[in-house]
Parts: C-alpha cells; structure tokens; sequence
C-alpha cells in the first residue's frame, strides 16, 4: 500500500489549527479545497492522469465521469483513503448520499483526526437529515481530537446547538474554553438579529405568520437589499412552508448574493422542482440561476436557464 500521508496534501493544502492560536482575531476557517497541484512522483503517471481528470470533472459537474476516474483510481490503489474522501464528495454532489456516506465513513475511520474527512462527513450527514453522532458506532467517536473537531465543524457552520454538545463531552482545554466562549458570542448576536427581524419586518396589525405575510416582509426585505435578514427569514419560511417554490427562490437569491454559489443552485433548483405555472417566478429563478453558473465558471447551465427566460414576463 502506497504511503496515505504524502497524498493527504494532493488537493487540499494545509488546514491547522493550533489550540495556542485560536484566540486570534479571525475565526479559523475550513478550506478544503486550496490546491491540486502537488506533484507526486511515487504515484502512476495513470494514477495522477485519472485523479487531476477526476477533479476537473467534478469541478464542471460532470460527476458520472468524475466518478468513473475516481473508481480507475481505486483499481491502481485500493486502500487509498483520499480517494475514497474524493468519492465521497462526488457522490455527494450528485446526491447519491448512501454511497456517499459510506465512501466518507471508511476514509475518516482511517484517519479520525482528519478535519476535511469529518467535514465532509458532517455535511453528507446534514443532507440527509441527521446528526454524525448517530452514526458514533462506525466512527472512533471516543478520539478527543475527532470530537474537538467535530465541535468546530458545527460551529463553522452554525449549528451552534450540537457544537456546545459535542463540546460537553470533552476535556476542557483552552482550545474547548475558548470554542465555547464563541459559540455563547455567536448565540447571543443571533437572538439579537432574531429580535430586530421581528421587530422591523413583522406586521404588527396581525399575529399570523401565513404564506402572504411572508411574501410581502420578504419583497421588502429584497427590495431593500437587506440580505442577511432576507436569508434568515426566507429559512423561517421554509420550516413552516416548506413547498412555496417563492420561499427557496429568496433563499438561493440571498446566498448568490453572499457568493454562496452553490449553495444557491440547489435552493433555486428545489424552487423549480415546486414550480406550478408561475412564469414570472420561473424567470427571476432562471434568471439567478444562469448568474449562479456563471458564478463557478459553468457557462453550458448559465446559459441554458437563460435561453429558458420567457420574454414578456
């Protein structure tokens, strides 16, 4: 088997995060993707060929190819865990989430301390629904650098509840102490924009929250370019109505705005999935839509939702 630690950087970069650092000003941040360009001599010349292809088709979203290279890769090296983490990212782009968990799995077990295996796992897990803690007996979920680990990933992406458990559970440090101290922060300034949202958008002539009300705060909220505001609102909207194909076009509206690209795409496409003879709707959601593609270099998709733009409407 061919030595896992020297590919560990063939895409990624470096990610650390010393416990002594996190103090800083800027938050850390997890970038999982810096750079693929880190040449290899112990691995095939086919092996390199497959996998940089890989990467390029799954950066244009061809991902049935991506998928076919990553397996050729397999082929050559079996055991290769960083691999079976570039699978696992495919599949879960093209929302193939079973297989996709399973690729994620095997590679973080090999490697518990990995912080982009976990990533990835954690949000194969988000997409389904779940939490990675019910998935502890396939993990070596009793590895304190895993659970600090996982503490940060959660409050990387603001899942500030399950952050503070996962935190619980493990040996106060310096680097716990200070995760918790901004994670309290981060909770305090959200019930502080939780209240002026209510207080600046609500209708105070009614207590409903039914689905034109919504409507209305979030035209207002658009035209007023309000975007933070707009993308929690449209998430409140979406818990109670979650089939209102206008409530996920404010939603992929606000993360295009927050170049939260593709993240946008799979809003505005949800919203099509929902979409009933709406053209004026339909327009505005190809319309975001072709800027969202246009946004990570995809001009096929750009274009082809603005060739489906219907004049007149």
């Amino acid at each position: 088997m061919k030595n896992i630690t020297s590919i560990t950087l063939f895409f990624l970069g470096f990610f650390w995060v010393p416990s002594n650092s996190y103090g800083q000003e800027e938050d850390p941040e997890i970038n999982v993707e810096q750079s693929s360009e880190v040449f290899l001599e112990e691995y095939s010349d086919a092996f390199q060929e497959s996998f940089f292809e890989a990467l390029k088709q799954k950066g244009i979203e061809n991902y049935d190819k991506a998928i076919n290279l990553l397996l050729a890769c397999k082929e050559i090296d079996a055991e290769n865990k960083v691999v079976d983490h570039e699978l696992a990212k495919v599949y879960m782009e093209d929302k193939q989430y079973v297989i996709a968990e399973e690729y994620a799995l095997t590679a973080l077990q090999s490697a518990p301390e990995n912080l982009w295996y976990l990533d990835t796992a954690v949000a194969i897990s988000q997409k389904q629904g779940d939490a990675l803690e019910s998935l502890r007996d396939q993990i070596p979920y009793s590895n304190a650098k895993l659970k600090e680990n996982l503490a940060l990933v959660y409050y990387q992406r603001a899942n500030y509840a399950n952050a503070l458990k996962v935190l619980n559970e493990v040996k106060k440090t310096t680097f716990s102490e200070e995760l918790t101290n901004k994670i309290n922060d981060s909770i305090e300034k959200q019930k502080l924009t939780s209240k002026t949202v209510s207080f600046s958008t609500n209708d105070s002539s009614s207590g409903t929250n039914d689905i034109a009300q919504y409507q209305t705060r979030i035209k207002g909220l658009i035209n007023a370019n309000n975007i933070p505001f707009l993308l929690q609102l449209s998430e409140e909207a979406l818990e109670t109505y979650p089939s209102q194909p206008y409530f996920y076009f404010a939603n992929g509206y606000a993360l295009n705005k927050q170049k939260k690209h593709r993240d946008a795409i799979e809003m505005l496409e949800t919203a099509l999935d929902y979409m009933i003879g709406d053209i004026s709707l339909a327009n505005k959601i190809y319309k975001e839509l072709s800027d969202a593609y246009n946004a990570i270099h995809n001009t096929v998709k750009a274009n082809m939702y603005l060739r489906k733009v219907k004049p007149g409407f």
